[in-house]
């Protein structure tokens, strides 16, 4: 099959403790791209085993190497290599060889003949284990139930971006599963295809059962940017206005026992004790979300970036 574009690929490729798949993977990705111009950019998330070593050991002109200082998580990962990408159409994929650089072409088609700003995969026939495809699911059907989006499968790491929508990701904190939601939130046309997945081919996955809960709380704080970010009294006026009505409900409650009962109220602690509970939960969950946003600001208003890089390598050699 004919390459359909001559527009430079980015292809960034996150990477912690992958040495033993970053050769396959980068010769695989070498066989799918054949005919095409193409970077392949690896950001090491501060590996602790030989994954830098073995990169620079290839010396591949094609490869490009991010180090970056620390270990600073996935999102940030992938953010860093968006930034540094030149190509016209960025990729992403992860680095265990779980998705198939050879589905690469097919969804390039789709995204430069059909003109879709962003081509996502749905894996078939999942390899993966219990503990990965719970959070999957739960962060699919939340994102399918509080937004218009009705995406298969987020969790795909295997995505064609045009270079203007990849750009304006602006990735923090753990927001990499939820990429598909950000591009639609900046006006991304989103096409899924079906793409192969295979088993993880060595090393160990990242993943845990605690991912559950980072998705429901990444999940609520992506629904109050969208429903609620130029409009906050809408939320907290709600809350507010409803707290006062069960304040008010309870007061007439309690002058009904008092004066028509004649009941002593004074050592009732049950009643404010639930809203003592009421409060603090409406506190935890503002006083989150506002964090997030003063964090978002910070780094969108300074145009500064969340990420450190120690050194760029391409084809083994510093630059």
């Amino acid at each position: 099959m004919n390459p359909i574009t001559t527009d430079l690929l980015s292809i960034v490729i996150p990477l912690y403790n992958e040495e033993d798949n970053v050769v396959p993977l980068t010769q695989k990705i070498h066989e799918s791209l054949e005919g095409y111009q193409y970077e392949i950019v690896y950001v090491d998330d501060f590996s602790t085993d030989a994954t830098r070593k073995t990169i620079k050991r290839m010396k591949d002109g094609k490869v490009h190497l991010i180090e970056l200082k620390k270990n600073y998580g996935q999102s940030l990962a992938l953010a860093a290599g968006i930034d540094y990408a030149s190509g016209e159409y960025i990729i992403t994929l992860d680095g265990d060889l779980q998705n198939d650089p050879s589905d690469i072409p097919e969804m390039l088609r789709y995204a430069v003949a059909d003109d879709f700003d962003v081509v996502t995969g749905i894996r078939q026939k999942r390899k993966d284990s219990i503990i990965k495809k719970i959070p999957s699911k739960i962060a699919n059907f939340l994102v399918r139930r509080v937004t218009k989006l009705d995406i298969k499968d987020n969790g795909c790491a295997l995505k064609v971006f045009t270079k203007d929508i990849a750009k304006e990701l602006n990735l923090y904190g753990e927001m990499h599963r939820f990429i598909n939601l950000l591009a639609y939130l900046e006006g991304a046309q989103i096409k899924q295809v079906p793409v192969k997945h295979h088993a993880r081919h060595s090393g160990v996955s990242k993943y845990g059962l605690e991912r559950v809960f980072k998705v429901v709380a990444d999940m609520m704080l992506l629904l109050f940017i969208r429903k609620y970010f130029q409009r906050p009294i809408h939320l907290f006026g709600i809350f507010g206005f409803l707290m006062i009505l069960l304040g008010v409900f309870i007061n007439i409650y309690l002058l009904f026992l008092k004066f028509y009962l004649g009941q002593d109220i004074g050592t009732r602690p049950l009643l404010i004790f639930g809203l003592m509970f009421i409060l603090a939960g409406i506190q935890l969950f503002t006083i989150g979300i506002v964090m997030e946003l003063l964090i978002r600001t910070y780094y969108e208003s300074q145009n500064k970036r969340p990420y450190r890089i120690k050194k760029v390598t391409v084809g083994g050699s510093r630059s």
